[in-house]
């Protein structure tokens, strides 16, 4: 079904919804899902290197104590 759409198809439904909704409510929309991807990219950068620190604190010394002296 909207495979057949097109350019002219798209163009059109674009100009129906900035005439239902107005140049202000769209440019207000446009900002807020704007804020969402920043704030979804923070979050996955901010997870990222969470699991990042774990696998660095995971990564710890295991040589034993006796042979540790010997160096």
């Amino acid at each position: 079904m909207l495979n057949n759409i097109g350019l002219p198809g798209l163009l059109l439904i674009a100009v129906v919804v900035l005439v239902l909704f107005g140049r202000g409510k769209i440019s207000s929309l446009m900002g807020e899902v704007g804020k969402g991807i920043t704030a979804f990219k923070k979050g996955v950068k901010d997870g990222t290197e969470e699991l990042e620190n774990q696998a660095a604190d995971a990564a710890k010394d295991v040589t034993p104590e006796d042979e540790k002296d010997k160096v």
